[in-house]
Protein backbone atom coordinates (compact mmCIF):
# COMPACT_ATOMS: atom_id res chain seq x y z
CA UNK A 1 0.00 0.00 0.00
CA UNK A 2 1.19 3.50 -0.82
CA UNK A 3 1.71 5.62 2.30
CA UNK A 4 0.23 9.08 2.73
CA UNK A 5 3.70 10.59 2.40
CA UNK A 6 4.36 8.72 -0.84
CA UNK A 7 0.91 9.71 -2.15
CA UNK A 8 1.80 13.36 -1.49
CA UNK A 9 5.12 12.94 -3.31
CA UNK A 10 3.39 11.39 -6.32
CA UNK A 11 0.81 14.18 -6.35
CA UNK A 12 3.53 16.85 -6.23
CA UNK A 13 5.47 15.18 -9.04
CA UNK A 14 2.37 14.96 -11.21
CA UNK A 15 1.39 18.56 -10.46
CA UNK A 16 4.82 19.63 -11.74
CA UNK A 17 3.85 18.14 -15.13
CA UNK A 18 0.94 20.55 -15.52
CA UNK A 19 1.54 23.79 -17.42
CA UNK A 20 2.24 26.79 -15.22
CA UNK A 21 -0.79 28.59 -16.73
CA UNK A 22 -3.10 25.99 -15.14
CA UNK A 23 -2.18 27.35 -11.71
CA UNK A 24 -3.41 30.88 -12.47
CA UNK A 25 -5.65 32.03 -9.60
CA UNK A 26 -5.28 28.68 -7.82
CA UNK A 27 -4.34 30.57 -4.66
CA UNK A 28 -4.74 27.58 -2.33
CA UNK A 29 -2.83 25.18 -4.55
CA UNK A 30 -3.22 21.42 -4.21
CA UNK A 31 -3.87 19.73 -0.87
CA UNK A 32 -3.88 16.08 0.09
CA UNK A 33 -6.15 15.10 2.96
CA UNK A 34 -6.00 11.77 4.76
CA UNK A 35 -9.74 11.31 5.08
CA UNK A 36 -12.29 9.10 3.33
CA UNK A 37 -15.04 11.22 1.78
CA UNK A 38 -18.29 9.75 0.53
CA UNK A 39 -20.08 11.52 -2.27
CA UNK A 40 -23.27 13.25 -1.03
CA UNK A 41 -25.31 11.05 -3.41
CA UNK A 42 -23.72 7.88 -2.06
CA UNK A 43 -26.03 5.04 -1.11
CA UNK A 44 -24.65 2.57 1.43
CA UNK A 45 -21.32 4.42 1.41
CA UNK A 46 -20.44 2.97 -1.99
CA UNK A 47 -19.52 6.15 -3.87
CA UNK A 48 -16.34 7.96 -2.90
CA UNK A 49 -15.12 11.47 -3.59
CA UNK A 50 -11.49 11.16 -4.74
CA UNK A 51 -10.92 14.85 -5.35
CA UNK A 52 -12.64 18.19 -5.32
CA UNK A 53 -12.15 21.64 -6.76
CA UNK A 54 -13.14 24.47 -4.43
CA UNK A 55 -13.89 28.16 -4.92
CA UNK A 56 -14.19 29.73 -1.51
CA UNK A 57 -14.76 33.46 -0.89
CA UNK A 58 -12.10 33.58 1.86
CA UNK A 59 -9.81 30.64 1.08
CA UNK A 60 -9.63 31.15 -2.68
CA UNK A 61 -9.44 28.42 -5.28
CA UNK A 62 -7.85 25.07 -4.52
CA UNK A 63 -7.83 21.37 -5.33
CA UNK A 64 -8.09 18.62 -2.73
CA UNK A 65 -7.25 14.94 -3.24
CA UNK A 66 -8.47 12.50 -0.59
CA UNK A 67 -5.86 9.88 0.18
CA UNK A 68 -8.32 7.91 2.34
CA UNK A 69 -10.82 7.69 -0.51
CA UNK A 70 -8.11 6.60 -2.93
CA UNK A 71 -7.01 3.88 -0.52
CA UNK A 72 -10.60 2.72 0.02
CA UNK A 73 -10.96 2.30 -3.75
CA UNK A 74 -7.48 1.39 -4.95
CA UNK A 75 -5.40 0.00 -2.07
CA UNK A 76 -4.86 -3.20 -4.08
CA UNK A 77 -3.06 -1.35 -6.88
CA UNK A 78 0.65 -1.22 -7.46
CA UNK A 79 2.14 2.27 -7.22
CA UNK A 80 2.32 2.81 -11.00
CA UNK A 81 -1.37 1.94 -11.42
CA UNK A 82 -2.33 4.22 -8.53
CA UNK A 83 -0.26 7.00 -10.06
CA UNK A 84 -2.41 6.79 -13.20
CA UNK A 85 -5.55 7.21 -11.10
CA UNK A 86 -4.07 10.17 -9.22
CA UNK A 87 -3.13 11.74 -12.56
CA UNK A 88 -6.65 11.17 -13.92
CA UNK A 89 -8.31 12.78 -10.88
CA UNK A 90 -5.81 15.65 -10.70
CA UNK A 91 -6.45 16.52 -14.36
CA UNK A 92 -10.22 16.26 -13.78
CA UNK A 93 -10.07 18.74 -10.89
CA UNK A 94 -7.87 21.11 -12.89
CA UNK A 95 -10.38 20.98 -15.71
CA UNK A 96 -12.99 22.17 -13.22
CA UNK A 97 -10.60 25.01 -12.31
CA UNK A 98 -9.96 26.00 -15.91
CA UNK A 99 -13.66 25.86 -16.77
CA UNK A 100 -14.40 28.01 -13.74
CA UNK A 101 -11.92 30.63 -14.92
CA UNK A 102 -13.55 30.58 -18.36
CA UNK A 103 -17.10 30.75 -17.01
CA UNK A 104 -17.90 27.29 -18.37
CA UNK A 105 -19.70 24.41 -16.65
CA UNK A 106 -19.44 21.50 -19.09
CA UNK A 107 -17.63 19.17 -16.70
CA UNK A 108 -20.08 19.99 -13.89
CA UNK A 109 -22.91 18.96 -16.21
CA UNK A 110 -21.07 15.78 -17.21
CA UNK A 111 -20.49 14.91 -13.53
CA UNK A 112 -24.17 15.54 -12.74
CA UNK A 113 -25.21 13.19 -15.57
CA UNK A 114 -22.96 10.46 -14.14
CA UNK A 115 -24.47 10.96 -10.66
CA UNK A 116 -27.99 10.82 -12.12
CA UNK A 117 -27.06 7.50 -13.76
CA UNK A 118 -25.75 6.21 -10.44
CA UNK A 119 -28.96 7.25 -8.69
CA UNK A 120 -31.08 5.49 -11.36
CA UNK A 121 -29.03 2.29 -10.94
CA UNK A 122 -29.64 2.52 -7.20
CA UNK A 123 -33.39 2.99 -7.71
CA UNK A 124 -33.52 6.54 -6.37
CA UNK A 125 -36.37 8.37 -8.09
CA UNK A 126 -36.51 11.70 -6.31
CA UNK A 127 -34.11 14.59 -6.30
CA UNK A 128 -33.04 15.99 -2.96
CA UNK A 129 -35.45 18.87 -3.43
CA UNK A 130 -38.38 16.43 -3.54
CA UNK A 131 -39.13 16.75 -7.26
CA UNK A 132 -39.33 13.62 -9.36
CA UNK A 133 -36.33 13.32 -11.63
Amino acid sequence: MVTLERFEEITDTLADLLPEEFFRELSGGIMVKDQIVYHPASVDQDLYTLGEYHRHPHLGRFVVLYYGSFMACYNYMEEKELEKEIWRVLRHEFLHHLESLAGERGLEVEDAIKIAGYRRRKGINQAENGKVE
